[in-house]
């Protein structure tokens, strides 16, 4: 695992519940690039990683929460031009990190905003903002997913990490 992966999981693992890191029995993640097209490889990405896990039947709800978080953090936290701020091909603007313990499973997504995700949506705040564009899509992954929440990087790298947390059964 390179210094990218651990640094993006770091604040990631701090904001979980207490979980060993070195009980994750696997972990994948993939660049996206910068257009919403990208959303399409996030599910397909899903769909293989899944797989190979032995979880297709989570993959629809997973996937549902992955298409919210990359269009999100494609829509919000990418600059307007992606190639003048440093250019996909060094740093990717958007990853997605899928990681599995054995009774869990994290879907996150790595932008370069450091802006809270959603603007003012929180869970409390669900019903004023089912109805806008930007709380529809948290209230879809608040709504199927187990937990969610959002840290922002640490280190050298700027941006934040969004999760959705998703309980498997034994």
């Amino acid at each position: 695992m390179g210094t990218n992966g651990s640094t993006m999981l770091e604040p990631l693992r701090q904001g979980l519940p207490p979980v060993d890191p070195t009980a994750v029995s696997g972990s994948a993640s993939c660049a996206l690039p910068a257009r919403l097209e990208a959303v399409r490889g996030a599910r397909s990405f899903c769909r293989s990683t899944l797989s190979q896990w032995g979880l297709d039947e989570r993959f629809d709800d997973v996937a549902l929460v992955v298409s919210e978080l990359v269009t999100n953090a494609l829509r919000h936290a990418l600059p307007e031009d992606p190639r003048r701020a440093g250019g996909e091909a060094a740093d990717p603007a958007v990853r997605l990190h899928l990681m599995r313990w054995s009774t869990r499973l994290v879907c996150a997504v790595r932008d370069p905003s450091e802006d809270r995700p959603g603007g003012s949506f929180s869970p409390e705040r669900t019903e004023e903002n089912c109805d806008l564009e930007s709380g529809r899509g948290l209230f879809l992954v608040d709504s199927y997913s187990d937990s969610w929440g959002w840290h922002p990087l640490a280190g050298r790298l700027t941006g934040k990490v969004v999760w959705a947390l998703f309980l498997l059964q034994d």
